[in-house]
């Protein structure tokens, strides 16, 4: 079976974090992007497509929360994940809120993270397929077809 790669953007303020969890990203195949700030992290989804985005809650400047805000905001389809040392209930309640798919803690579990990976991509490509089905009835009826 041949593995369709997961387009990923790693966002977090921690340059080892980052470098570490795109190196084991990476050799599982999947696409890894990385950046370091929210800010950064909208400029990108901007420019490139990306299936989910791993984001950290705590950043200087645009937090995780505001991050994930906007990027629902802007891309409503991209899935996020929202990764914390610092997790409290408050923030994963109001991630969740926001449109987050998950919620982990740091260190994540490398298998669970691939696992919520799986999910998230999964939900993405459903919303896609769903929105295709509904546009295609929308023009055979405006065409008369149905």
């Amino acid at each position: 079976m041949i593995k369709i790669p997961i387009r990923v953007l790693i966002v977090d303020d921690e340059k080892d974090f980052v470098e570490m969890l795109s190196l084991r990203l990476k050799e599982v195949g999947e696409k890894v992007t990385t950046a370091y700030s929210g800010k950064k992290c909208l400029e990108i989804l901007e420019k490139k497509d990306v299936d989910v985005v791993i984001l950290d809650i705590k950043m200087p400047g645009m937090d995780g929360i505001e991050t994930l805000r906007e990027i629902k905001k802007r891309f409503p389809l991209i899935e996020v994940i929202m990764l914390t040392g610092h997790g409290t209930t408050e923030t994963a309640v109001e991630g969740m809120k926001l449109g987050a798919f998950d919620y982990l803690l740091k260190p994540a579990d490398f298998k669970d993270l691939m696992t919520k990976l799986e999910g998230a991509r999964k939900r993405k490509d459903d919303q896609e397929e769903r929105i295709r089905r509904a546009e295609a009835k929308f023009l055979m009826r405006k065409s008369g077809d149905i």
